[in-house]
């Protein structure tokens, strides 16, 4: 599983830094040490985390790439489930206060590796949206 350094986590949380030392300090959001030596928190520990804390609404971090598109609206956020059937899987992303459900096929969901604790970029256009990893 994927580790989230403490400022990554908190870009996803939508939070300070200070904010995600403080919640891990007080045994709130679990973290450990990196092979680095640096705080870190486990992707599916974040993910459940960011889905208990999603009935609150907090400030949206900037959201995108950077990569010119002709899409909007681009929602950053951490997988907090997938269901994979034969052919289609539902990827279920928290986005801050947001809760995004894409369905996609199950070759996507296996070729990029999405997974409970993985973060990605919901991009909604029309009646679509498509998930890209950073």
């Amino acid at each position: 599983m994927p580790l989230y350094s403490i400022g990554q986590a908190a870009g996803l949380l939508g939070v300070s830094a200070e904010t995600v030392r403080r919640w891990a300090d007080g045994g709130r959001l679990p973290a450990r040490r990196a092979p680095d030596g640096a705080r870190a928190v486990d992707g599916v520990a974040l993910a459940a985390f960011a889905k208990e804390r999603a009935g609150v609404p907090q400030p949206q971090p900037p959201a995108g790439n950077g990569k010119a598109t002709s899409v909007r609206n681009s929602f950053v956020g951490i997988v907090t489930a997938v269901r994979v059937d034969e052919v289609a899987a539902q990827v279920e992303i928290q986005s801050g206060p947001h809760r995004v459900v894409s369905v996609v096929t199950r070759e996507s969901v296996e070729e990029l590796g999405i997974a409970v604790g993985v973060s990605v970029t919901a991009r909604v256009k029309s009646t679509e949206v498509y998930v890209d990893l950073p």
